[in-house]
């Protein structure tokens, strides 16, 4: 399958930006990071946020998403209880000398109980607990976290175990944190106030929440810290102010101090320099996508929902849209298929990817037509392999 892009000139849809300005920069000691807009899924500042990196306890968000998803479709229900195996207290629990709820061996826990101590004590027994209650052992969870992942979107993550356990093949990128996170805090909003409990006691001990941006007086209200020697410190945070949500991810970090401080100066940063344009209306033509043995010969595309882009104020930094499909689409194509991608960017970065969707039907053309697109396309075949690899 090839690639075709269509060139959007998004200078004409914002109009003139403010007066010229040099667009205000931040830099960040993390290896690894990633800010963006959690409404628009805008990217604000990125760095390596395509590299593989060790999430450390960061995977708990997955845990927490998959468990989330079975109780809004009432497979799960937040007062069942879940038994603290052997398994799950030597791993996790008061033995293992790492992060625990102390749940006791051979105790029945409620989901809802698991949950938080997994989200805000961020505790191994609990996520072991919640995988082994859903699937049986952790290690076939940790195949249902990837075909979640997959569903997501997270294309360059890979799970091995619930709890963020070192293992060479269990790796995620800044930018699949952050498309996990971003989900987790639209699809599930009651159950997202989870992150920005302060504290949790269980078994009359009382643990606080390891996200240190929670207490900063920033709008912080989530999500999870992670740290093993792989990984270095990294967290992943969220905050609000003014209606704009931000989600920033940092990894690789030498200290935890450090990770708090440049996630917060990220935070801190993006509510502060940045503004949302508006690009296009929900339902508006976007552009369109060529259609290969249809009765037309493309199908215009629209978003599901208003697409606007974050842009750092007093800035006259240019937009470049590229409308990406992988084609060639063969007819028929019905309204609502999801076939091409909206690509933005912000100089070098990629600043907006959303989906496109049909705004009509296109039907099978005639034979002739279909005759006539398959001599095209294989024409233009012989000319790509012969002329451009030549």
């Amino acid at each position: 399958m090839l690639w075709f892009t269509r060139i959007l000139s998004l200078s004409v849809v914002l109009g003139a930006l403010a007066a010229p300005a040099v667009a205000q920069t931040i830099a960040t000691s993390a290896p690894f990071a990633i800010l963006v807009d959690a409404e628009s899924g805008s990217v604000l500042f990125e760095k390596n946020a395509d590299d593989p990196m060790s999430p450390a306890s960061m995977v708990k968000v997955m845990t927490a998403e998959l468990a989330f998803k079975a109780l809004k479709d009432g497979s799960l229900n937040p007062e069942d209880t879940m038994t603290i195996s052997e398994n799950a207290w030597r791993r996790g629990g008061a033995p293992s000398g790492g992060s625990t709820m102390f749940a006791h061996l051979n105790s029945r826990v409620r989901v809802i109980d698991l949950l938080r101590g997994a989200i805000i004590q961020s505790g191994n027994d609990a996520s072991i607990a919640l995988a082994e209650g859903m699937r049986g052992t952790d290690e076939v969870f940790a195949a249902a976290m990837n075909v979640r992942a997959r569903e997501l979107g997270m294309t360059r993550t890979t799970f091995r175990n619930s709890w963020g356990a070192f293992h060479p093949d269990q790796k995620t990128t800044a930018r699949d944190l952050a498309t996990l996170s971003v989900h987790v805090i639209r699809t599930y909003p009651d159950l997202y106030k989870i992150y920005g409990e302060t504290e949790f006691t269980w078994n009359k001990i009382r643990q606080l929440n390891r996200n240190p941006l929670l207490t900063m007086n920033i709008g912080a209200d989530g999500l999870k810290t992670g740290n093993i020697d792989d990984s270095g410190f990294g967290l992943i945070g969220s905050a609000v102010e003014g209606g704009t949500r931000l989600v920033v991810v940092v990894n690789g970090l030498k200290t935890g101090r450090d990770r708090a401080e440049e996630a917060r100066k990220l935070l801190v940063w993006g509510l502060r320099a940045f503004d949302h344009r508006a690009l296009f209306g929900k339902g508006e033509v976007i552009g369109s996508a060529s259609v290969f043995g249809g009765a037309v010969g493309s199908v215009p595309l629209v978003s599901d929902m208003p697409v606007r882009v974050m842009s750092p104020r007093g800035s006259n930094e240019r937009l470049v849209g590229r409308i990406v499909w992988q084609g060639p689409i063969v007819a028929p194509v019905k309204e609502g298929d999801q076939i091409a991608r909206l690509k933005v960017f912000r100089g070098k970065t990629l600043a907006l990817d959303i989906p496109l969707r049909a705004a009509q039907d296109v039907a099978p053309g005639a034979i002739h037509q279909r005759a006539l697109d398959a001599g095209v396309e294989w024409f233009g075949g012989l000319f790509r392999r012969y002329v451009f690899k030549s």
